[in-house]
């Protein structure tokens, strides 16, 4: 399983928390790539749901993680 920054943006809208088979679900019907669905397929089904992609990708980043001044913009 691996992630990227495209292939994680495609659960961004995923209707967070979700059980792996709705993201699953959301991931086709959203037209996901179908490396997402196999990323997916290989989580470990505890019946838990997810409560958003840092879950699912640890290293995923946040806002924190760029560095930029917004009250420039």
């Amino acid at each position: 399983m691996y992630w990227t920054l495209e292939l994680a943006s495609y659960l961004e809208d995923a209707p967070w928390p979700a059980t792996k088979d709705e993201l699953i679900d959301f991931s086709i019907r959203s037209g996901a790539p179908l490396e997402v669905v196999e990323n997916l397929q290989e989580l470990e089904d505890d019946g838990q749901p997810y409560e958003n992609i840092e879950e699912i990708w640890p290293d995923y980043p946040t806002k924190e993680d760029f560095f930029f001044n917004e009250d420039e913009y």
